[in-house]
């Protein structure tokens, strides 16, 4: 076990008996006691799902009805008219050659990359480089598209993509503990819906196991699963 700071185990005695089931607004109203209001809000769902199997698998992309909080930084690859089309829908970078050198270079200045599917064959050369960080584009990840003005819209006013990692959780953020309980309730209840009916053919048994709401510096509290079926 490591060993915990001062201010987190303050921050764990304030939340009270924590293995006990939690109703979603009472978690997020004790985080949120503990909490700063710059956190994030974290959800980690476990599910029943054998990630070595790739139809069981869970990868998608959503849109927060309360959004995240943050703005995202974009960056395009792409090129001709399709860069302007970017800009003008708000993308910080767009271009080809000159930011795939800057990658290769060690810039990661970006939160999002997205690509016009024409551009791929030169984007392959930082493949490398962005794939381990879950940053190359792809028809996956909902990140590849020629409407490119469109797509950058849509991340930029909190499109999130989703995805289980190997261990089969979801971890993704849900907004700012500066937001107000409701909004942050509904941001968690929204997600779980798309994860729920997200559920592969293949998955028998319980397909959600367990689910966690924290904070950056706060542990998480474990919630009902069965509030979200109700």
């Amino acid at each position: 076990m490591p060993k915990r700071s001062k201010v987190y185990r303050r921050k764990a005695e304030g939340l009270g008996e924590r293995k006990r089931l939690h109703e979603l607004k009472d978690a997020i109203g004790k985080l949120k006691a503990q909490a700063h209001e710059r956190e994030s809000c974290d959800l980690h769902i476990r599910l029943g799902i054998n990630p070595r199997k790739p139809e069981q698998n869970l990868r998608g992309n959503l849109v927060l009805p309360k959004g995240t909080g943050k703005t995202p930084t974009i960056l395009v690859f792409a090129k001709g008219d399709k860069v302007a089309e970017a800009r003008d829908a708000g993308a910080d970078y767009a271009g080809l050659q000159d930011l795939i050198e800057k990658v290769q270079g060690g810039w990661l200045d970006f939160d999002v990359v997205l690509a016009v599917p024409d551009c791929m064959k030169e984007v392959s050369k930082v493949a490398r480089i962005l794939g381990p960080r879950g940053l190359m584009p792809s028809p996956k990840s909902g990140t590849l598209a020629d409407a490119i003005g469109p797509l950058v819209k849509e991340f930029k006013a909190g499109k999130l993509e989703y995805r289980n990692d190997k261990t089969s959780i979801i971890h993704t953020t849900v907004g700012r503990m500066s937001f107000p309980v409701d909004d942050l309730a509904e941001n968690v209840t929204h997600v779980m819906d798309v994860v729920m009916k997200a559920k592969p053919a293949s998955v028998k048994g319980t397909f959600v196991k367990s689910v966690f709401v924290g904070s950056t510096q706060v542990p998480g509290l474990k919630l009902d699963v069965g509030q979200f079926t109700r």
